[in-house]
């Protein structure tokens, strides 16, 4: 059965760094997209960061600058490196992926809180 397993949430000051990690398991095919979602208490699930398998990257505008998505093709398995950390960036981020197989298929990793707070 296909498992999409984060890691590297935690709590971090204002200003840090954290890096969140993703890795498949329970697959012998590639993903289309990848990528990591958001949701923070009371509000709806959003974007953060997608990459597509061919290396193009989608951000949301409120994390352009301070975050950056790697993927591994290989590996299957994606990561998102997270600078210049805010309050606001606080929230449960959740691993993305989808693949095609005659329809679209979603998958979902568990979600891993990250919080940030002085």
């Amino acid at each position: 059965q296909l498992q999409l397993v984060e890691s590297g949430g935690g709590s971090v000051q204002p200003g840090g760094s954290l890096r969140l990690s993703c890795a498949a398991s329970g697959t012998f095919f590639s993903f289309n997209d990848m990528g990591w979602y958001r949701q923070a208490p009371g509000k709806h699930r959003d974007l953060v960061a997608t990459i597509t398998s061919g290396g193009s990257t989608n951000y949301a505008d409120s994390v352009k600058g301070r975050f950056t998505i790697f993927r591994d093709n290989a590996k299957n398995t994606v990561s998102l490196q997270m600078s210049s950390l805010k309050a606001e960036d606080t929230a449960v981020y959740y691993c993305y992926a989808d693949h095609f197989r005659g329809s679209w298929y979603e998958y979902w990793g568990q979600g891993t809180q990250v919080t940030v707070s002085s």
